[in-house]
């Protein structure tokens, strides 16, 4: 729940618009995302009704992409969904030893 409200406000621009938007004041939103007030039913069915999910999508965790950010919300849409090959690698050089002397 926490990483969807980081999402939503990456999404709208702000902790101001957002709380507007939920219907909740914005230290409130602080609060429950430092842990010192629980996600109440009001603001997850608030938040259900911003992302169009279902209530139990957003609390079973299937909201989001497993790679969204869990800090800031951000989304992975500067990576697609592909494993990164190595295709080419540079030749291995000399290394140089930190007492000078070559390895």
């Amino acid at each position: 729940m926490r990483t969807a409200i980081r999402f939503l406000r990456y999404r709208v621009g702000g902790w101001q618009p957002l709380a507007d938007a939920l219907g909740v004041k914005a230290d409130s939103l602080g609060k429950v995302l430092r842990g010192g007030r629980d996600v109440t039913a009001r603001l997850a069915y608030g938040v259900a009704r911003l992302t169009d999910a279902s209530i139990d999508d957003l609390l079973a965790g299937q909201l989001l992409s497993p790679r969204t950010c869990p800090h800031c919300g951000r989304p992975p849409d500067d990576f697609v969904d592909e494993e990164t090959v190595v295709t080419d690698r540079a030749p291995a050089r000399e290394r140089t030893v930190l007492d000078g002397g070559k390895q």
